[in-house]
């Protein structure tokens, strides 16, 4: 039951992150710039690895190395969209989250282990990709009022899937433990 609360929360502590970024965006009327993303990108994922970071008694480690994560999957984006066009936001979403699984991993006993890390990562990726698509729709077709609760309900659900399957402990899994 303690996992089940641990991804929900991290779910939560994400949406929070993503919410107050949309609402930046739009409250500014900032235009797509890489410069922007790349910080959006960071500054989530430094948010995130100071959860993960907290829960296992890193919180520094977990900052860190998550807002590594944030800036390389944002800057996947930028190199991936002149091929793949938006589209790359999915693969840089899947990217994210083989990221996110390879710091948890680190986060809850220092070694990285292939096969692990790979099947969290896979259901991570899958799961929330599925999810982050189910709801896309409100940035990929934005109404013209923008609706922050059901941003931050619609970025619950498409982090939920991955957090869940990251912080959970699996089959004789130790999960992320201090």
């Amino acid at each position: 039951m303690r996992d089940l609360g641990l991804g929900v929360g991290a779910a939560v502590w994400a949406a929070v992150a993503m919410t107050a970024g949309d609402w930046i965006w739009a409250t500014l009327a900032l235009e797509h710039r890489p410069q922007y993303g790349l910080a959006h990108g960071t500054l989530l994922c430094v948010w995130m690895g100071g959860y993960f970071g907290l829960v296992a008694g890193r919180i520094a480690m977990g900052k860190l190395l998550g807002g590594l994560v944030g800036l390389l999957a944002a800057a996947s984006f930028y190199v991936l969209a002149p091929v793949f066009g938006y589209s790359a936001m999915f693969l840089s979403w899947v990217g994210l989250w083989f990221g996110l699984a390879a710091v948890v991993q680190y986060l809850s006993g220092g070694a990285i282990t292939a096969r692990p890390a790979l099947v969290r990562a896979g259901l991570a990726a899958t799961g929330s990709g599925v999810a982050f698509y189910a709801v896309s729709g409100i940035w990929m077709h934005p109404a013209a009022e923008v609706n922050y609760l059901w941003h931050f309900a619609a970025w619950t659900i498409a982090f939920a899937p991955g957090c869940l399957a990251l912080l959970g402990r699996g089959r004789g899994g130790r999960g992320l433990a201090p």
